[in-house]
């Protein structure tokens, strides 16, 4: 990727600045935020003049922020136990503004609060905002920012930079609407619309593993490949997050972000160079190259057991209608019209309340000619290059082989290579490189907004064609079930099979 100075080495790159949490006292910002920027701190990434400030609705001091950060961290952080004399030096340019989202004085005393920061710990007037919000508080937000002064004119020497959480929209004309509020006050370069997936170091590494090993990107085509298949598997199911989820389904929360960008980055061309717009460029042209989707299928999960565990169905979670026509499991056969892919199907599925987690790609190589040795699992067959996202971060490549012995039979092997075993340590977690990539003015791994158009463009017919058709047979699959018979026909009618995870 562009960055050439990794999280862990202090880089004079970046310049000084203050980042301010919209939403701070939320479930993301404990989770995810807080410990990431603990990370970085403690890893020598941040700049040496940095502040943090949480901006919530909530009362409550500084010192109340603070031991709320440092709970988090302790619980969340991916290194433990928590470095204590590195926190109680970074705890003191930790700050705290309390104010509702729509509340002219309280960004002017934001404005205020952002002035004496700067002189404290001279950040040179330059700022990140993270909106760790509800979407419908994105316009009302920048608004905010913009007529009090607190977003920079791009051409200033110092810089204004917004992180703007999924989802962006719920459909074509609503994410057309959210771009044009935002862009009324926002510069594209200074947004950067957030996808943490495209954080994470597996994803990263699918460009470097195909367009610096030639031989595999020789192969990367119509011509040596048989199918892709893209799974994001879950075996949890929503948890609380039931009023979120009666709002978007997993089609919005998962297909048309997380796994539309890992398609985009199995199917792209090379780019000219590694600066971000050429990198986003052909991922667009990707998107453009997808036929309008007509073979899917849509499911929600009911009891079952998961790991012999007896777990509720979804219309019995919590803040769930019991009549509920929400999606906890889509599958799709999508093709991608242009001269590389011509013809080759990519198989997407994911779920919630699935047997197992896992995120993977698998690309199935076409047949060798059957005139010597014919054998084949069509669930585990031979020929397979398996990119694993999560867990067990890495890449598998199943090879035909003969077993010892007189008879030769033919045995499919797996040559597996695991980051966490191989480089001997934890990557850092994605929010840890997004934020740092967002310091460093870079990005590459932020989804453009003709980007998230196009994407958008894909499934807002499937969302309509749901919108009038209540599904009359959810739930269709038990919890802990690798999903609908429908999503196995959806496959089985071409002559393959799911992959066995």
């Amino acid at each position: 990727m562009p960055t050439l100075i990794e999280p862990g080495r202090t880089s004079r790159n970046i310049d000084p600045c203050v980042l301010v949490i919209f939403g701070a006292t939320g479930d993301l910002t404990a989770r995810k935020l807080a410990p990431a920027i603990y990370n970085l701190g403690k890893d020598g990434s941040l700049p040496p003049n940095f502040a943090l400030l949480g901006f919530a609705r909530r009362e409550k001091s500084h010192e109340q922020f603070r031991q709320e950060m440092h709970a988090a961290v302790q619980q969340f952080s991916r290194t433990k136990p928590i470095d204590e004399p590195f926190w109680n030096h970074f705890q003191n340019q930790i700050f705290y503004h309390q104010s509702e989202f729509d509340d002219d004085a309280g960004y002017e005393k934001l404005a205020q609060q952002l002035r004496e920061l700067d002189n404290q710990f001279a950040t040179r007037g330059n700022r990140i905002f993270y909106l760790s919000v509800q979407p419908k508080f994105f316009p009302i937000i920048v608004s905010k920012l913009k007529q009090h002064g607190l977003l920079s004119d791009p051409k200033s020497p110092s810089w204004s930079r917004v992180i703007i959480e999924k989802p962006f929209g719920r459909d074509a004309a609503s994410a057309a609407t959210l771009q044009a509020q935002l862009s009324k006050d926002l510069d594209e370069s200074q947004t950067y619309r957030i996808d943490h997936y495209l954080g994470k170091e597996t994803v990263q590494n699918v460009l470097v593993f195909r367009f610096a090993n030639s031989i595999f990107e020789s192969l990367w085509n119509y011509k040596h490949i048989d199918h892709v298949q893209i799974t994001m598997a879950e075996d949890i199911g929503i948890g609380s997050r039931g009023n979120f989820f009666e709002e978007e389904g997993i089609l919005r929360d998962i297909v048309q972000n997380h796994i539309m960008q890992l398609l985009t980055l199995v199917a792209m061309e090379p780019p000219v160079n590694l600066s971000a717009d050429a990198i986003r460029d052909e991922k667009v042209k990707v998107l453009q190259s997808v036929r309008p989707l007509s073979n899917y299928v849509r499911g929600q999960y009911g009891a079952g057991f998961v790991n012999g565990t007896a777990v509720p169905g979804y219309r019995q979670e919590p803040n769930v209608s019991p009549t509920s026509p929400i999606e906890t499991y889509f599958a799709a056969r999508l093709f991608v019209d242009n001269w590389r892919w011509a013809g080759v199907p990519f198989y997407l599925r994911c779920g919630k309340r699935l047997p197992k987690r896992a995120t993977e790609i698998a690309i199935t190589f076409k047949d060798a000619p059957g005139v010597l040795f014919q054998q084949r699992d069509k669930h585990n067959p031979p020929n397979v290059l398996v990119l694993r996202i999560q867990p067990n971060e890495g890449i598998a490549l199943r090879i035909n082989c003969k077993t010892p012995g007189p008879s030769s039979p033919i045995q499919p092997v797996k040559m597996d290579f695991r980051y966490g075993s191989y480089f001997g340590q934890s990557p850092p977690e994605a929010y840890e490189r997004l934020i740092w990539d967002c310091m460093l003015g870079d990005n590459t791994l932020f989804a453009r907004n003709d980007e998230v158009a196009q994407s958008w463009q894909i499934f807002t017919p499937v969302l309509e064609k749901w919108a009038a058709e209540v599904p009359k047979a959810f739930p269709n699959y038990e919890a802990g079930t690798w999903g609908p018979e429908e999503a196995e026909k959806l496959i089985t009618q071409d002559g393959r099979a799911w992959r066995l995870l």
